[in-house]
């Protein structure tokens, strides 16, 4: 059983996210401490709301650098939809706000109207299937090891991550004809801009394979 670490910084949805990694056997610890984020054997970073509103209460938790120490360490980390956001350089929600620059790249609106010109519904919410990026061959060793390419997953976003480098890319997803960034990766650190735990049992066969991964 593995013990993660779940951030509590006043902005989670602490109970999906507890209830679903437990179903999948672990062992949760919801904390708001910058010294158990930084010793934690797994960690989380789940979130609902404005970027600039969760850095700022991340930031006055003491919790920033925290963050940023444990994703060097090679332990496994996650992060769910403002969670992946906030992993970011900057995001253009509400004006320019920096993040924790975990992953090179920035945060930036779903256009309003898909490839076709026609407006659509912003937010992005429902279910989506997960595609394989240009970039990637599978998803072997990652995070949705065994996943079929269009299983769908829950979103609610109004704003998508655009990563610099497509390296880190690890999945998209299709809306209208534009092509939204569903996770990304850089070695131990993960971001799914959906909830896994939200998901179903696709969400848990997720959840499932992050705590089996750098073991």
């Amino acid at each position: 059983m593995r013990n993660v670490v779940v951030v509590d910084y006043g902005m989670g949805n602490l109970l999906s996210v507890q209830r679903a990694f437990e179903q999948c056997g672990a062992r949760i610890i919801i904390t708001s401490s910058p010294n158990a984020v930084e010793r934690a054997e797994c960690l989380v970073l789940p979130g609902v709301g404005a970027f600039a509103d969760g850095m700022r209460e991340l930031h006055s938790r003491g919790l920033v650098e925290a963050i940023r120490k444990f994703a060097k360490t090679g332990r496994p980390f996650m992060g769910i939809c403002l969670g992946m956001q906030m992993m970011m350089e900057t995001s253009e929600e509400f004006g320019i706000y920096e993040g924790l620059a975990l992953i090179d790249g920035r945060v930036t609106m779903i256009p309003r109207a898909g490839s076709d010109g026609k407006p659509h519904k912003i937010p992005h919410i429902g279910w989506n299937g997960l595609l394989l990026p240009k970039n990637r061959e599978d998803w072997n060793n990652t995070i949705f090891q065994d996943l079929s390419k269009g299983e769908s997953v829950y979103f609610v976003h109004s704003f998508s991550v655009a990563p610099e480098n497509p390296v880190n890319d690890l999945a998209d997803c299709d809306y209208n004809g534009l092509s939204i960034c569903a996770a990304i990766q850089a070695g131990n650190v993960y971001g799914c801009q959906f909830h896994p735990e939200k998901s179903g049992p696709v969400g848990l066969k997720i959840i499932k394979n992050f705590l089996k991964i750098h073991q």
